[in-house]
């Protein structure tokens, strides 16, 4: 029995990608939608796009500590477990002197992951 809801997440993940990038227009220093945008790439297997938008917000923004994570799991991804022990730690240091202990302590578990 169909329901008449189509299941297409790949159109899904593109209109949410268009939006974004139309959010993003009239907004461009705007963080949570630089990293609604890298997460979407992410979701849609293009590391290159995700890992672009996850440097240029902490370069506009070091202190969006949820973007320390997400960057450091791509590069884990990629292979550069060097730079994304750096990105781990840069981010705890960060979490730390923002009083964001539930980002610490996941950035800390993926540090430790990665390094022990």
């Amino acid at each position: 029995m169909q329901t008449g809801r189509k299941h297409n997440n790949g159109n899904e993940s593109m209109d949410r990608i268009e939006k974004l990038k139309e959010f993003l227009v009239s907004s461009p220093d705007d963080a949570f939608l630089m990293h609604a945008l890298a997460l979407e790439y992410v979701k849609k297997g293009d590391d290159t796009r995700a890992r672009a938008l996850f440097e240029k917000l902490l370069q506009k923004d070091e202190n969006y500590v949820g973007s320390y994570y997400h960057l450091g799991l791509l590069l884990e991804r990629q292979g550069e477990e060097k730079l994304a022990a750096y990105f781990y730690e840069k981010g705890m240091q960060i979490a730390k002197a923002t009083g964001e202990s539930h980002a610490y302590n996941e950035l800390q578990a993926a540090y430790e992951n990665l390094v022990y």
